[in-house]
Formats: C-alpha cells, structure tokens, sequence
C-alpha cells in the first residue's frame, strides 16, 4: 500500500509572526530578498528616527542547501543583474563570458550549420554560469544583509484568512512511512505573514493551490511544459572552448515534436549539454531522458563527448506559455515571481534574468506596503503595473505567440516564428490559443504499434555504459537523496485509475515522462491488467514532469520532508 504524504490532523502548531516570507531561495527569490534589504538600507540611513526592521523577513528554502535544487542550462543574461548589484561581474562566480555560438539543424547523421545566428540566439555579452554555484553566492549576499534564510525547510500549503493569504505552513518533519509521527517528531510552523511571495520554480506546489483557489487562469492559456534533461561531461581538451555555446534543432525529434539542444563550453574541458523535449508530444510512449540518449549518438556530438566522461545528470520542468499563459501576479497577501509565473523567453531559452528583474519589481512594492503598512490587493497591484511597465512585458510580448505557432508540428511552427518576428510577435493574430500539453497525447489505439518514425524515441534507454545511460545510471550522477522513512511526497489521487485504465490507455506513461524511474508497473495477478502501480519516490529530482503530464491530472508533486532531493553541485 502507498501511504501518501498529507499534514497531520489535531496536531498544535508552533505560531510565528512574519511581514515578508519569501518562499523559494531561486534566483528570483533571493534577488527579491536581496533588493528588499538594500531599499531598507536606503530608508534607514535617511531616516534613523523610523527604520523599517529585516527582522521578520524569512526565505524559506526546501533544499538542505542554498542552490542544492537548482538545475540550469545555464546562460545568464547579466541585465538585472547590473540593476541589482552594479558591477556583480567582479566577484560573482561567472564560468565563461560567450564569445562564439553556432546553430545546426540536425538530420540522423548530417548536420547543416545556419549561416546567420538567428537573433534570440545571439549569447555574446551573456554568461556560462554554474546555476547552483551562482544562487549560493547570491545567497550569501542576502544573508549578510541581515534577512535570514531557513533551508531544509518546504512550504507544505498556504495559509488562508477569507480572500487573503495569511501565511504558510511549513512541513512536518519526523514522519514516517505509514503517516504516523515518529520519536523526533517536528510540527511544522504557521508563519504567519503580511504578504507571501511565490518563487518556487515551475510548476510550484503553493502557486499551484494558490492558482486553484483563485481561478487564476480565467481568460489566460493554459501554461504549457517543456522538460529539460542535462549532462555535464569532462572531455578531452580542446574539444569546445569555454563560452563557446551551440544550439541544435531537429534530430533525433521527429516534425511532430518541439524541442531542442544546447552544448555550453565550460572551464576545464568541461561541457554542459541538455535537450528541452516539448511537454506536448503525442506518443505516451516517448521518453525525454531516451531523447537526450539519442541525441548522443548523433555523430557530431558522439565526436565532441568521445574519451569524455559523465560527471552529472539533472532534470527540470521551464514554463513555455509565454505572456499569454501568465497568471496575475498579485492579489490580497501574496505575489508570484519567476518561472513561478512563468516569467520565461521559450525563444531565447532564458528565464533566470526575467526572474531577477520580477524579485526586484516585487521587492519595491514590499517595500513601499510595509511603509504604508498596507498589503491589500490594491496595494500589491502595483508589482503587476510595475511588470508590465518594464522590459519583462516588452520582453515577453515580442514572443508571446511562439511556442503556440508550432501547434501544427515543425515546419509550421517555422513559418509562424519567421512571421512573428516581422510582426512584432504577433503573427496571424494578436493571441494565438492554446491547450494544455497532456491533452495532445493520444491513446494507444491511435498509434502505430511499432512506433512508427519515432520509435527510436520510445521507452526506457537501454544505455552503454560510456556514451548513452539508462535512468538509474544518469540518476546516480544527479547525487539524489531523501529520507526513506517518509509517506511519499508524490500523491497518486487514485491508483485504480493507473491500474485499470492508464495502462490500457496509454500504456503508463509515467514510466516514460519520469526522468529519474520514480514510477513502475509491477506484476500483479490481482489487477485487471495483471500491472499495479509502485513508487519509488527516494529517486525524485524534482522535475515534476509528473504533476505536468500525467494525462488524467492525478498526480500530486508536494515537497519532501527535510530539504531531500538533487545535489546539483557544480551544475
């Protein structure tokens, strides 16, 4: 039997007062933290007599660690970074500054180079960056102004008074598999808050309840997926340069799918490679992590990784509805920050600079609430006002049609962008409609059995050992860790679904979407399909592709217990 993670019932409750929490220590989490501190700063210095105090201003970060969960290609694009801290270049922990890119197009064994890098692929001026070795160093900045962060420490739901978030409750921690609390036993906290701040990542757990309870996505597009799946590798010298990056379209996706690679030239002969699979893709069968394994065998990358070795995997959900699909980003007690609201360029392949620049903007309304003491609707209005005055909106609307153009397949979706980038991204029309991904996926009685010319793509990756992997060998590498006596944090609404239906259907694809084998099918005579769902939910690398894609929305993603999941240490 699965014993689900779920708050225990009658338990009291430890009770602590807070103006400001910050729930997610990101990029845009910290930068929102940090920004708030320096404007603190500023009005105290000028007005020693009434000085705002940092005192009650909390981050609450699940991982054990600052950075410990975060997972990037990783490009910076240094914008708000030099609103946020002129002259950052100097001390941050930067790899590389871009100084060539390239773009191929990819058949089985061929490859055909663009002649011109298209615009929103031109890098030079941006950064190669450590994405976890960069937050902890951000990090550090906000502790030293005084804010403190709690890691190991995951909002479990938010805290409601009528129409306003008052709150949020964090996880209990000391429970064990059965959902009975065991000798070091924790209650979690009810902090409660003035206003709650959402900087979560993709596909957060409190956005998503906050979304619910709302109806936050009234008249906006359903926000639709991609999931990236990423390799650092150690390679012969000489191989790329550092700050060199190229971007791959085409094989081994099939005209039906959307996605793409990156290869980024680290120091060290050291090399970042990923491909982003659309969360969109017909065949349950397909396979992300498999994808990335084919891309592998092309010969132009099988040249580039020869003699190397892996040295890290990782996996991550990136919002790609674009302006269309973005909530409102405030209301009574709470705003939504970064890949949260899904403040990110799927042309450009960024996010990290748009969720800066929203932590800053979100920061100088806090500020002014907590002077006016005012954390009404009306009041925290003035984030989204602020949002759609800056360079995010004039950003994100120049592609607000983009990854809806590719609807009708590749070709298509290239046509659409050429027309969208003469027209201001606009297109055909002003705003392209769009369905959420896991409803593209068909059912089993609609596909080829064989696969058809995406078989290659389907199922689990069999691996060699040097080149390809299998799930369990990547997840190795991803330094993956929770505690086992736990309920699992991944709930399954109903089971009978995945037992009698889903595997008739669909055929399970929650074996194929899962990039780290939480989720198999077990033997079961008992069963109507002789199969029974099983979980192993101490694989989890908190992608949350399952939340995602799971095609009758059943699935659950909540935080573990602790501070557990991905050591994405160096990535």
């Amino acid at each position: 039997m699965i014993v689900f993670r779920k708050p225990l019932p009658n338990i009291e409750r430890p009770q602590m007062p807070a103006d400001v929490v910050i729930v997610g220590g990101g990029p845009s989490g910290m930068a929102c933290a940090l920004r708030l501190s320096q404007l603190i700063d500023e009005h105290n210095a000028k007005n020693p007599d009434s000085p705002i105090s940092k005192e009650n201003i909390y981050v609450l970060e699940k991982a054990r660690e600052i950075g410990q969960h975060c997972l990037s290609g990783a490009l910076l694009d240094p914008r708000s970074m030099r609103e946020l801290l002129p002259g950052f270049e100097k001390e941050a922990p930067l790899d590389a500054q871009v100084t060539k890119e390239a773009v191929y197009y990819l058949t089985e064994t061929g490859k055909l180079k663009f002649p011109v890098t298209p615009p929103p692929l031109r890098d030079h001026g941006n950064y190669v960056i450590s994405l976890n070795r960069f937050v902890k160093w951000l990090g550090s900045k906000v502790e030293e102004t005084g804010v403190t962060v709690f890691t190991g420490f995951a909002g479990s739901e938010l805290l409601f008074e009528g129409d306003r978030v008052s709150g949020v409750r964090t996880d209990d921690k000391g429970v064990d598999k059965q959902n009975q609390p065991k000798s070091n036993f924790e209650p979690g906290y009810d902090l409660q808050a003035k206003v709650v701040i959402l900087a979560e990542g993709s596909r957060g757990s409190l956005t998503k309840q906050l979304i619910e309870r709302f109806g936050l996505r009234r008249d906006r597009n359903p926000q639709t997926f991609g999931q990236g799946v990423k390799e650092l590798w150690e390679v012969p010298a000489g191989r790329i340069a550092a700050g060199e990056v190229i971007y791959t379209l085409g094989w081994p996706l099939t005209t039906k799918e959307y996605g793409g690679a990156w290869i980024y030239g680290c120091p060290n002969n050291v090399v970042s490679l990923g491909f982003v699979t659309g969360l969109d893709y017909p065949d349950p069968r397909l396979d992300p992590q498999r994808v990335l394994q084919e891309f592998k065998k092309h010969p132009f990358i099988a040249s580039l990784l020869q003699g190397g070795k892996l040295i890290r995997y990782g996996a991550k959900s990136l919002p790609y509805g674009g302006w269309w699909a973005v909530p409102p980003l405030s209301g009574n007690g709470w705003m939504i920050l970064g890949d949260s609201a899904g403040l990110v360029n799927s042309q450009r392949l960024k996010g990290i600079h748009l969720g800066i620049k929203s932590g800053m903007l979100a920061a100088e309304t806090v500020f002014e609430a907590m002077k006016s003491n005012d954390f009404s609707a009306a009041s925290l209005a003035k984030y989204q006002q602020r949002v759609e005055a800056s360079w995010i909106k004039a950003e994100l609307w120049k592609v607000r049609n983009f990854h809806q153009g590719f609807e009708h397949g590749f070709w298509s979706g290239m046509f659409h962008t050429a027309l969208q980038q003469v027209t201001g991204g606009r297109g055909v029309r002003n705003h392209y409609p769009s369905i959420a991904g896991y409803q593209r996926m068909k059912k089993l009685a609609a596909l080829p059995t064989d696969g058809g010319p995406e078989a290659n793509l389907l199922g689990p990756a069999k691996g060699d050992g040097k080149l390809t992997f299998d799930k369990l060998s990547d997840l190795y590498h991803s330094g993956t860790r929770h505690e086992e006596d736990q309920p699992a944090h991944l709930i399954i609404h109903d089971t009978d679904v995945c037992n009698q239906r889903c595997i008739r259907e669909f055929g399970s694809p929650c074996q194929n979407f899962c990039p780290a084998n939480v989720y198999e099918m077990l033997d079961d005579p008992d069963q109507p399909n002789g199969k029974r769902i099983s979980l192993n939910p101490s694989n989890c690398v908190h992608c949350k592709a399952c939340d995602i894609q799971d095609p009758y929305q059943i699935i659950t993603w909540v935080p573990p217990e602790g501070g557990g999941g991905p050591n994405y240490d160096g990535m």
